[in-house]
């Protein structure tokens, strides 16, 4: 299986990838404020990826619960400095090639972040028929992570037990939708949108079923770290989330997921190279 994206090429089977979240916002609900900077955007993007992240997803606008939108003047203005500074920066820093996402909803922003270096749009509108966005994908040759969380699916104090079926025919509909419009099959990353627009039942149950996903041959990206739904199980503050994150990613990583998204790199790397090492010998 490839996942191809501009000039990156990563051919699975493979050791998993990690996916290093970057936050150039003020109101991000993990990390909102550390990062507003360019610098210091750069600066912990680098880290990351000396932390052994692959991929680097920068993001502008916060996608939390209540969150204010942001202008599309805005978005520019705080990630395009970043990834034009951290293009350079990888050139010489990383002895690992490192891809740069943009995690964005916008097709302007999707385009200006393309031509400043990045080589991934991670599109959390996935559910909107835009056209352009699309137009863009197919042009510049990018990967696409198709996240699913259209509205909705979720109704309070219910959990559909047909959610996975729901998501499921969604990544079929896109799947042909998008190679119809010129999006190759190797440009596309499937996203089941943990936290998005779903309960606590409904979190579990995607992640319980994973692998039902891995039908229609296409990389899945599994996004967990510090989510909300953590702490619906054990009151946990976004500071305390670690020990689980980890072990939804571990989880994910014996249930299909090829893509981790991670705040915590270091600890997230480490912990699914364990598994992997593990998961070799018991399958070997």
């Amino acid at each position: 299986m490839l996942f191809r994206a501009r000039q990156f090429e990563f051919v699975f089977p493979r050791p998993a990838l990690v996916m290093g979240i970057v936050n150039v916002t003020p109101d991000s609900f993990s990390d909102g404020g550390r990062f507003s900077d360019p610098g210091a955007a750069v600066d912990r993007a680098l880290e990351l990826a000396s932390q052994g992240a692959e991929i680097l997803d920068i993001g502008g606008e916060s996608t939390r619960p209540g969150a204010a939108p942001v202008s599309e003047k805005e978005e520019l203005r705080r990630v395009i400095p970043v990834i034009i500074r951290l293009a350079e920066a990888l050139k010489s820093a990383s002895a690992v090639p490192v891809a740069i996402s943009i995690d964005t909803m916008k097709p302007a922003v999707a385009r200006a972040a393309i031509e400043a270096g990045a080589s991934i749009v991670n599109d959390v509108a996935a559910g909107d028929n835009s056209r352009e966005m699309w137009e863009i994908v197919a042009e510049s040759l990018a990967g696409y992570v198709v996240m699913h969380a259209p509205p909705g699916l979720h109704k309070k104090g219910s959990a559909s037990k047909d959610v996975v079926s729901v998501i499921d025919a969604f990544f079929s509909e896109r799947l042909n939708a998008l190679t119809a419009f010129g999006v190759t099959p190797e440009q596309i990353v499937f996203d089941p949108g943990i936290g998005f627009g779903k309960n606590l039942e409904q979190n579990l149950r995607i992640m319980a079923q994973l692998g039902s996903f891995l039908r229609l041959g296409r990389p899945l990206l599994l996004g967990v770290s510090r989510k909300s739904f953590i702490e619906k199980l054990f009151g946990s503050e976004v500071n305390e989330r670690l020990p689980a994150s980890l072990a939804c990613a571990i989880l994910g990583i014996e249930w299909g997921a090829r893509i981790i998204r991670a705040h915590d790199v270091a600890e997230t790397v480490q912990a699914i190279r364990m598994a992997e090492a593990v998961l070799e010998r018991k399958n070997g």
